[in-house]
């Protein structure tokens, strides 16, 4: 079986509203369906938690940001696997919830706990779902983001090919709203795209381009391949198996 680490980001999960987008996530977990049907072994990582808790509750007073992401973490968590669990129940599939902390990927007990869970996981089909545990991680305990979490997760688990969804088709010459900005679609081990990575951070999530390019760089060295590729189009992930020359998006071959 082909492992693959399929991260969702928040850019993919959300409307513009800020709100959740039900119909996509719907979308996603019928992708995720089909390639477990095609022999693929699944580890979702998925962002989503505080979208979906700030929707959730008005707090009785002014939060900081700590006690924000706290608060709607918590809320949303509930609410994102309740979800997940539901979608993915048409399909028979039994899922299970990995919250897991920075802390945990350090050599020892905890690293080796956490990947025996997720190897038990699945070899008795249940597909795990991984995100931060946003409700005790915080300040110098938090990952950058998920990017950096699903990466570590794919070495953890030996995975083959880790995916990485946004609202953007991959890595661009340019301002990929230019018409002269050219998607760049292979990435071969040691080239530099640095002067085409831009710094903004993404509207919904804590990452952005160069979070992505971080971890990708990363994670191709350690002989794993990384695409980046826009969550938002149809059937995205199906079509990055059986028509891949003709879909958008960057891939960075193994070393």
């Amino acid at each position: 079986m082909k492992r693959i680490v399929v991260k969702i980001g928040s850019n993919a999960l959300t409307r513009a509203d800020g709100r959740l987008d039900v119909t996509r996530m719907s979308a996603l977990v019928d992708q995720i369906a089909w390639l477990r049907q095609h022999g693929c072994e699944v580890i979702l990582v998925s962002s989503g938690a505080v979208a979906c808790g700030r929707r959730e509750l008005k707090a009785k007073h002014e939060l900081d940001s700590v006690e924000q992401r706290q608060l709607f973490s918590a809320l949303g968590q509930a609410k994102l696997i309740g979800l997940y669990y539901d979608l993915f129940r048409e399909y028979h599939i039994h899922v299970g919830q990995v919250l897991t902390m920075k802390e945990n990927f350090q050599p020892g007990e905890q690293y080796q706990n956490q990947q025996a869970c997720m190897r038990v996981m699945l070899e008795n089909g249940v597909l795990p779902i991984v995100n931060e545990n946003d409700t005790v991680s915080v300040t110098e305990l938090m990952f950058t983001d998920n990017d950096e979490l699903s990466g570590l997760i794919a070495q953890m688990m030996q995975a083959d090919t880790l995916v990485l969804l946004s609202n953007i088709d991959g890595i661009y010459t340019g301002n990929p709203a230019l018409p002269s900005s050219v998607l760049i679609k292979t990435v071969r081990p040691g080239t530099d795209l640095s002067q085409y990575i831009q710094t903004e951070k993404s509207s919904a999530g804590r990452g952005g381009m160069q979070s992505k390019y971080a971890t990708a760089t990363k994670i191709q060295a350690a002989g794993i391949r990384v695409i980046i590729a826009n969550g938002k189009r149809d059937d995205i992930l199906i079509n990055l198996i059986e028509h891949r020359e003709e879909t958008p998006h960057t891939e960075f071959i193994p070393t």
